[in-house]
């Protein structure tokens, strides 16, 4: 017991470090890097959800984009209708999106394999259409979520971009403490053990029904958290914000950050904020056209899917850790 507190204060004392480091980090680049780093916060809570769902009980999902879409239009209504300050935007969007998801749950833990990631995926192509026919989402063109500007204390230098990444990198610490912490509890055990082995769990009397919307819970509330983050980056909320791609994409930094650990979150997450850039520069170099400009991010993270399938299935950090092992 006193070894397992050790750790704890060990972690707790590692993300206060880490996040004065980034914090400091923030009044040392320029105004690109800082917002892509919102972005890579918001990414490492939204991998990490699918982290929790696929990796530690076993639910495939291939729709995430559309817990994020709920997510982010919960915190927007909340903040143009009731004028609810951003923390309680925030919560909103986490409450919201976990509703939606337990009431997904309860049809997912039915489900299994392709059946369940058909079903999410379904989800994800219709929303744009969903969205569309209730006028208070605002159609096409979606809401406006604005924060507004950050507060005057922080100086007149002190940018908006700025203020985006502290709440998205603060709001990033605290879910991955509050979540390291929860897969670390007897939840995260159950979790594994009915990804693992469903029959032995149930013999041991664990209701693998429950554990599997449980977990689809807690998943749909970090992804909606995730969406809130996005909608304050882009100020906006809309259905091509949230398009089948994203989906496709955060599927793709958890199978590289390794679906079994949150250990390298942050590697997906870098990865899918530079792609996008690494793209733009090699057209630029090769003089591409538009098409391909527009298509190559989209092909380079399919090919990037695939490689990673191929030679590093558990990821990176999990591929290390075995090898050191043996």
């Amino acid at each position: 017991m006193h070894k397992l507190k050790s750790n704890n204060l060990l972690r707790l004392i590692g993300f206060v470090v880490f996040g004065f480091f980034l914090f400091y980090l923030s009044n040392a680049i320029d105004e690109l890097r800082v917002y892509q780093g919102a972005t890579v916060a918001m990414y490492v809570v939204a991998i990490s959800s699918i982290i929790l769902l696929t990796g530690y009980s076993g639910q495939v999902s291939l729709g995430h984009g559309a817990l994020l879409a709920v997510g982010g239009y919960g915190a927007a209504l909340l903040r143009n209708n009731l004028h609810a300050p951003v923390w309680l935007s925030f919560a909103g969007a986490v409450l919201v999106a976990a509703l939606f998801g337990s009431l997904l749950g309860v049809t997912a833990a039915r489900l299994s394999g392709p059946y369940l990631a058909g079903t999410t995926l379904a989800l994800a192509v219709g929303l744009p259409s969903i969205a569309n026919q209730f006028k208070f989402l605002g159609g096409e063109q979606g809401l406006i979520f604005d924060i507004g500007l950050p507060p005057a204390s922080l100086g007149e230098t002190f940018s908006q971009y700025k203020w985006f990444f502290w709440i998205a990198a603060l709001t990033a610490l605290i879910a991955m403490w509050w979540l390291q912490n929860l897969l670390r509890s007897r939840y995260g055990r159950t979790w594994r053990a009915v990804r693992t082995q469903s029959v032995a769990a149930e013999l041991a009397g664990i209701n693998t029904a429950r554990s599997k919307v449980l977990a689809f819970t807690v998943s749909a509330g970090l992804a909606g958290l995730a969406g809130a983050l996005l909608s304050m980056t882009i100020s906006t909320v809309s259905p091509s914000a949230f398009p089948l791609s994203l989906s496709f994409a955060l599927a793709t930094g958890a199978v590289l950050s390794g679906v079994t650990t949150l250990g390298g979150v942050m590697i997906g997450a870098v990865t899918l904020v530079a792609i996008p850039e690494i793209a733009d520069a090699f057209t630029q170099r090769i003089g591409a056209s538009e098409n391909v400009t527009a298509n190559l991010p989209g092909l380079m993270v399919s090919g990037l899917l695939i490689v990673v399938v191929l030679f590093v299935p558990n990821g990176p950090v999990e591929q290390f850790r075995n090898r050191r092992k043996k």
